[in-house]
């Protein structure tokens, strides 16, 4: 698996994940910039997402549900804040309501993407920050991480497969 660490920082309200693949880092983008692409991982295995809006360019929006092993379909939205491709998306990440429209009751996170080159492949980091500790101990405690865990460990599949392009 490609995960190589992931943290929670109390004081700092982040949690990070750190992912080394054996690709360039212009495939490992592809992976967040093709929405089929990004369809094949966002998400843990039981809960495939599909996205219904994908526009990464700063102040564009992302849409998605997920259907789990019940056919519940829990919704997100992503609201980009900045891109620079292939190198880094910084985007905050929020639940959706059935109709689509953002559910205030529960957290919205700010999210830091990065690639970078190592030893010919790639290092992707993500960063989380949190509003409260309140709002970082909920999503933890839904299983966040494990989640996120389990759907970047798919895209080491994605990238050795060669089903980077579409």
């Amino acid at each position: 698996m490609s995960v190589t660490s992931v943290d929670t920082d109390y004081e700092t309200l982040t949690t990070s994940l750190v992912a080394d693949f054996d690709a360039p880092v212009d495939e490992v983008w592809q992976l967040w910039a093709d929405p089929r692409q990004l369809e094949r991982w966002w998400g843990p295995p039981t809960y495939p997402a599909t996205f219904e809006k994908h526009d990464l360019s700063p102040g564009g929006e992302v849409t998605y549900f997920m259907t789990g092993p019940e056919g519940e379909q829990p919704r997100g939205w992503w609201r980009v804040t900045s891109v620079d491709p292939p190198r880094s998306l910084h985007f905050t990440d929020g639940f959706a309501k059935e109709d689509g429209t953002a559910d205030e009751q529960m957290p919205v996170v700010d999210v830091m993407m990065r690639l970078s080159e190592r030893d010919r492949g790639t290092r992707m980091e993500l960063r989380s920050t949190f509003a409260s500790r309140e709002e970082l101990d909920k999503l933890v405690g839904m299983g966040m991480l494990e989640g996120l865990e389990q759907a970047v460990g798919q895209m080491d599949a994605l990238l050795a497969a060669g089903t980077r392009s579409s």
